[in-house]
């Protein structure tokens, strides 16, 4: 008998995008039955849309442990053994990338497990694809430092970089984008650029790359909205 593999699954990053989801992604949902989630009621209503005809009920989910760390039960990977896939799905977008799902991925490479990651909408990528900035040297920083000092040093270490070509890509909850957009406009340069990508595939999506200078005129409300943040040259 042929072992599974572990699916690396991206899902929707806005309601209603499944255009985003290449076919070979769908066939592979079509196909699994056994998934290991960040959220049981996302995925489950992902699948239904990518797969109608699915019997959702006759599918095994893990749902990582958000207050653990996102521990989970390793034995549930023995599954690719008895021939069965695995599939591995983020609660948006891409897993494992500004996701959690990574240490599903690093013990199934423990125990030699083929790890297939699928195409499919990743923010921080789409965003940088439309930044119009240096697509080949940049950095994710991920989410900025809670503590004033600390964010407002960050904020300036980026726009340094950013200055020398080097691509600054960040991101925070959707409820303090509003607040950030204020931050960056009170402390960095005039002339450092920005753009801003928010409800990525959503029919309401903005991208734009706006120098601060401009930013500081323009209305945008980013308010409890998805978004990507990226300082450029």
């Amino acid at each position: 008998m042929q072992n599974g593999k572990l699916y690396l699954i991206p899902i929707v990053l806005a309601e209603n995008a499944t255009h985003t989801i290449p076919a070979f992604t769908k066939e592979i949902i079509e196909k699994t039955n056994f998934y290991i989630v960040e959220n049981l009621k996302t995925a489950r209503r992902f699948i239904k849309s990518i797969y109608k005809e699915k019997n959702i009920d006759e599918c095994t989910f893990l749902e990582l442990d958000k207050h653990s760390n996102y521990k989970f039960d390793e034995n549930f990977l023995n599954e690719v053994f008895n021939g069965n896939n695995i599939g591995l799905m983020s609660e948006a977008g891409t897993p494992c990338i500004a996701d959690p799902g990574n240490k599903v991925v690093e013990v199934a490479h423990e125990l030699e497990i083929d790890v297939v990651p699928l195409s499919g909408p990743s923010s921080i990528l789409l965003a940088l694809m439309a930044s119009g900035f240096n697509g080949q040297q940049f950095t994710f920083n991920g989410y900025l430092p809670i503590e004033a000092r600390e964010r407002k040093d960050k904020m300036l270490q980026m726009e340094s970089y950013a200055k020398k070509n080097i691509t600054q890509i960040f991101m925070d909850t959707p409820y303090r984008n509003q607040r950030l957009l204020e931050e960056l406009i009170m402390t960095l340069k005039f002339d450092t650029m920005l753009c801003i990508a928010c409800n990525i595939t959503a029919k309401d999506e903005i991208i734009k790359t706006l120098p601060m200078a401009e930013w500081k005129k323009r209305k945008i409300d980013l308010n409890k909205k998805p978004a990507i943040f990226i300082l450029g040259k």
